[in-house]
Formats: structure tokens, sequence, C-alpha cells
């Protein structure tokens, strides 16, 4: 990122933390956090980046934001329910230049799920504090397509198996690998297989009935 985008992506930021978009950690803390997303999606991609990703439960913009200001040839899309959100998140892109490759999609995952624009379109999905294991997989492979990278923000180490290779096999995901950069982690899933047409479930059924 050059100097100029990261100084107003920092303002972004910290304009998004005085809506209450974000929590109070400072603006330096969420780019760090976005690190760990970068890492991971390099280490299988390369330094290029992907050719397309989708934010899952974006908010103000995070990581997206990061994301794409750091490949500068990737196709984004943000994905958030709260309108309030997404115009802020969209009004951002255009203070950051980068409105011509960042889109904002203002609807709930489980509908935007089943959109032929968007279903099974990118490369790599990521999602930042979204919801539950379960939640998350389920509305995030409708937008990954076969062969790209599921990519989820990971608590400190526990004992409880997050991610369960028979369920996430119902979604067409392999079995998640973790990895920590600078003290964060994100679990990454490829997409083997297309997901059946049923998933997402609708409105509200994933959370109420999650998938284990």
């Amino acid at each position: 990122m050059s100097d100029v985008p990261d100084a107003e992506l920092r303002r972004v930021l910290a304009d998004a933390r005085e809506a209450g978009f974000l929590g109070p950690d400072a603006p330096e803390r969420h780019i760090d956090h976005a690190g760990v997303f970068i890492a991971a999606v390099e280490a299988q991609v390369g330094p290029a980046g992907p050719r397309s990703f989708l934010d899952l439960g974006s908010g103000a913009g995070v990581p997206g934001l990061v994301l794409a200001l750091q490949w500068s040839e990737t196709e984004a899309v943000l994905v958030d329910a709260s309108q309030r959100r997404c115009t802020f998140a969209a009004s951002a892109a255009a203070r950051l230049g980068i409105a011509d490759r960042v889109a904002v999609r203002c609807d709930r995952a489980e509908v935007l799920g089943h959109e032929a624009d968007l279903r099974e379109h990118f490369s790599v999905v990521v999602a930042r504090s979204f919801g539950a294991p379960a939640v998350t997989a389920e509305l995030a492979s409708p937008f990954l397509e076969v062969g790209g990278l599921l990519l989820v923000s990971e608590p400190p180490a526990t004992e409880i198996e997050r991610w369960p290779a028979a369920k996430l096999r119902v979604l067409g995901l392999g079995t998640g690998e973790e990895s920590r950069h600078h003290g964060y982690g994100v679990a990454t899933m490829h997409k083997e297989s297309p997901l059946a047409d049923r998933y997402p479930r609708r409105v509200g059924i994933p959370t109420k009935r999650p998938l284990w």
C-alpha cells in the first residue's frame, strides 16, 4: 500500500470506530489483523493476490478494504446486512480510490448466496468475527468457486473441534487448517466440490439450526 491510501485507510478506520462500527482498538490493530488474511492467501496464490474475493460480514470494510488495497488488480465484494455499515463501506471505498473494483452488497448472506452473479464466483472468501464456525461455513461456501479458499479468523488455541471434516464435506469444503501470523490465527479451507442447491438455508435457519 502506498503512503497516501495507507494514511487515508487509517482515517477511514478511525471514522468507523467513531461511528461505532469497529471496536476500540487503534486502526493499526485492525490493519495488523487483516495481515493474517493477506499472509495466508499469498502463501497459496502468490503476492499478486487472488482474481477475486468476498468479505463476508464486512461491516465497515474490515478486512476487505485492507485486502483490496494490498491487491491492486483484484475484484472485491463486501457483504453486510446493515444498511448503515454498507453505506459507510461504499463511501470508504470511494475515499480510498478503489470504488471501481470494490462493490458493496447489502443483504443477508442467506439471500445473496443464491444470487447467480455471486454464487460460486469468488477465488477467496474471508470472514472476520462473522459467526460460529457452522454458520460461517454454510454462508461462505455458496460464494466460493470450486478450488477456491475460505479463510476465517480464529480465536486463541482451544480444545474444541471447530471444523469437523465430515460436516465440512457436506458444504463442499475440505479440512480446516490453522495458521498464525503476528499473534492472529486463521483457518483455511479449500472448496473441493460444488455446493448443493439447498444451501444456504432460509434466513435465520443456519443460526437457529447449525449443522454442528
